[in-house]
């Protein structure tokens, strides 16, 4: 393989359970052009690493006519058709787009759905699994994200997301902050627009508590892999937390953390109702001081 091109749409956590089938690829396929089309801030992370040649953002107009049922134009085409394989994990419904492949004789085309299927595991695995017509067999299922630079921030740190990319996947804020007090160290909150803003509508003040906004991907790293341990929910940040070896206490509602917690060994998940009624702030502060003493006595 020379060239593979990649589709893989969605947000920071799809990407993240998507780099182990792109470093399967690598590894291959060391000199191989691998361009992915996907999120142009979180495909970075990939860029960064040497797990793909070239990012393209998913948002851009010309990708548009795969999802159409007509001819693609010649330009588009043409350039498909210098890939030795295409590999789609955007969603494709209809099949309106994987009626365009193969574009040429001999290339290969492979794809799985976006969303993995109750039951099938980790997502990371069935990212891999669609590879093995390629004659490559399953590898880790975690991707470890080493920051480029140490954070300054003291190792006794425990940080803190609130939100996720869906509101259903919150446990209420009034419930972080009532675990927060209760916490051995002050935590440090990373907020982002959403959650700024989630503050705001309920009337919670921001001023003097220790946070983390508007820092990049890397940036964030940095400050994951140098705590002491980490909360949060089904989210991106939270699988970046992991990938970068912070202990992890998870809080799951609606989703199934078989599928889409990080198989991480220093990942603990607290599942809850859809609604989290049955997860009070005393048992999670219970579950973050146990993952605090098991450092201790290590």
């Amino acid at each position: 393989m020379r060239r593979i091109l990649v589709l893989r749409g969605g947000a920071l956590g799809d990407l993240i359970v998507t780099l182990p089938a792109l470093a399967l690829l690598r590894q291959r396929w060391p000199e191989a052009h691998i361009t992915l089309v996907g999120n142009p801030t979180a495909g970075r992370l990939a860029l960064r690493r040497g797990l793909i040649s070239e990012l393209l953002s998913q948002h851009e107009g010309r990708w548009t006519p795969l999802h159409e049922p007509g001819p693609l134009p010649a330009s588009l085409s043409e350039w498909l058709a210098a890939f030795d394989a295409v590999l789609n994990f955007w969603p494709d419904p209809d099949g309106a787009l994987q009626r365009h492949f193969p574009t040429r004789v001999g290339q290969v085309f492979l794809e799985a759905p976006a969303l993995p299927k109750p039951g099938s595991g980790p997502a990371a695995a069935h990212f891999q699994a669609v590879l093995a017509p390629l004659g490559l067999q399953p590898g880790p299922l975690f991707y470890p994200l080493s920051p480029a630079t140490p954070s300054s921030r003291e190792r006794s740190s425990i940080i803190i997301h609130p939100g996720s990319g869906s509101p259903r996947k919150n446990w209420p804020l009034a419930n972080w902050l009532r675990l927060a007090r209760g916490l051995p160290v002050r935590p440090v909150f990373i907020l982002g627009e959403a959650e700024v803003a989630r503050w705001d509508a309920q009337g919670v003040s921001t001023a003097g508590v220790p946070t983390l906004r508007d820092k990049t991907l890397e940036d964030l790293i940095a400050e994951l892999a140098g705590c002491r341990l980490f909360l949060g929910h089904d989210s991106g940040i939270s699988h970046l937390a992991a990938g970068c070896g912070a202990r992890c206490v998870l809080l799951f509602g609606p989703t199934d953390p078989a599928i889409w917690a990080p198989p991480s060994p220093h990942v603990q998940v607290l599942q809850a109702g859809a609604d989290f009624s049955t997860l009070s702030p005393e048992s999670v502060l219970a579950a973050a001081q146990a993952r605090l003493a098991d450092q201790r006595s290590g």
